[in-house]
């Protein structure tokens, strides 16, 4: 209702890898307060310092096992390489405006203008699968790989999960559990899965007739998304990726260039440059929160949606989301069939903090365009345009061209109240043999992308399978 009714394309990735073989590839861990407020709300071992050594042994950074950083774990983390004329006058555009050019988003402080640093290697991109899938642990005698299958639902015995059952080929199946069932199917499949199995709020499942095994109210509520506004300009220069892949020649020697070298925009995804930063302010100028609130990707190409065909002009887009919005929406079954996709709403700009946030981000991404380092490479604003200039609407602009910036989460959150799905160990309270550990188990949504942050868990989720095996493993 917030986003004047219209629909908006929530892709996932329905591949080995998830989500992490189609994202925009940025290696972003979000902000030590993030975690430290997930320990605060009841989740012991969660906070910053329990956190950064998962971080650390998963990543493998090209740059070395510098201080923060890891340098041999299976997530390859590289740096762009070569510069981009553009990025560097965004990056101009923003000191002029107050925020400190950075060379590395994940290290002390998150504030900051620069480059991004993408899971890529050699110039392809290192998804979950390629990291963690390879040829070794392929070979393991015990694990099986099932592809081109969909998960319908859990298999139960009382209030204990021993499986999963899932189609493949056109047939019914069913996997056992010899020990545990861990659910990893995302902020949207995860709590759907939950409730078609009997596992949710009472009243959703009694009004699609599943027979209720636990009246869970938390399951599939407490969504959270980065809402993306992305304002769009022509450049006064033809040197943006349109202008590469508006022409033959052009797409000729990116093809090339990639094919040869590994190098090139082929081998670097959409955003190269970005920044968080603060953009809502109180009354006398002071920035309104502790540690920033909207972040900056920045396309040197432009297109009506991400993914589309790029303008047949010159063009760059600056989009902006606000990091932690207060909005919360919720994933619901529409009926007890486990391939109808759920009710998705995620009440975008439902909340005041977040309608002004939102206004004040697209203001900030303005400024820098104005600012003297970037004022040459702007033809002119595209979208939202020179006509709109108030606040009501800037924000219609907002409610008109918002997607989502594909980071959904939060909905089998961690805790210890009664609308927690699972305790901060992962398991799902009150049902044994289950875990969740998936971007839908996060508290609250960090204030970044969120690839990063779901290798991080699921690193951390590891060390405590085992340790909860070995106490309970029979003292012979």
């Amino acid at each position: 209702p917030n986003m004047n009714g219209r629909r908006i394309y929530w892709p996932r990735g329905k591949t080995l890898g998830g989500s992490s073989s189609i994202n925009g590839l940025i290696y972003i861990r979000g902000q030590k307060e993030d975690y430290d407020h997930w320990k605060a709300l009841g989740n012991a071992g969660w906070g910053y310092e329990d956190v950064l050594p998962y971080f650390i042994k998963s990543e493998g950074n090209q740059r070395g096992a510098i201080p923060l950083h890891g340098g041999d774990g299976p997530l390859k983390v590289s740096d762009i390489g070569a510069k981009h004329e553009l990025i560097e006058a965004f990056i101009g555009g923003a000191e002029q405006v107050g925020v400190p050019r950075t060379d590395d988003f994940n290290g002390a402080t998150q504030e900051g203008a620069g480059y991004f640093q993408l899971n890529t290697h050699n110039g392809l991109r290192c998804s979950t699968a390629k990291a963690y899938l390879t040829p070794a642990v392929k070979a393991r005698h015990n694990l099986r790989i099932e592809t081109e299958a969909f998960a319908a639902g859990l298999v139960l015995e009382g209030r204990r999960a021993v499986g999963v059952r899932y189609r493949q080929g056109g047939q019914m199946k069913t996997a056992r559990a010899q020990a545990e069932v861990l659910l990893s199917a995302g902020a949207i499949q995860s709590p759907q899965l939950l409730q078609l199995s009997g596992i949710g709020p009472r009243a959703l499942l009694e009004a699609h007739g599943v027979p209720v095994v636990l009246d869970l109210p938390g399951v599939g509520e407490n969504l959270q998304d980065h809402l993306q506004i992305r304002l769009g300009f022509e450049c006064t220069k033809p040197i943006t990726t349109n202008d590469q892949l508006n022409s033959w020649f052009g797409q000729a020697k990116l093809g090339l260039e990639w094919l040869v070298h590994r190098t090139g925009a082929l081998a670097i995804g959409i955003n190269q440059g970005g920044c968080f930063m603060h953009a809502l302010r109180n009354e006398d100028g002071s920035p309104a929160t502790a540690t920033p609130d909207i972040q900056f990707h920045v396309a040197t190409l432009s297109a009506d949606m991400a993914g589309g065909k790029v303008h047949p002009y010159s063009g760059f887009t600056m989009s902006v989301c606000q990091l932690r919005p207060e909005a919360r929406g919720h994933i619901r079954i529409r009926s007890t069939d486990p391939f109808e996709p759920p009710e998705m709403q995620p009440n975008y700009l439902s909340t005041d903090m977040d309608r002004r946030t939102a206004v004040a981000g697209v203001k900030a991404a303005r400024a820098i365009a104005d600012a003297p380092a970037m004022r040459p490479y702007v033809k002119r604003e595209v979208k939202p345009g020179s006509g709109v200039e108030s606040d009501a609407d800037l924000l219609e602009f907002c409610r008109n061209n918002g997607a989502t910036i594909f980071h959904p989460s939060g909905t089998c959150r961690m805790g210890d109240d009664a609308l927690a799905v699972v305790d901060a160990r992962l398991r799902v309270r009150g049902i044994a043999g289950l875990r969740v550990i998936d971007c839908s188990a996060m508290p609250t949504l960090v204030s970044g992308n969120t690839n990063a942050p779901a290798v991080m868990m699921a690193e951390k989720a590891v060390d405590m399978i085992r340790a909860d095996a070995r106490s309970a493993a029979p003292v012979l």
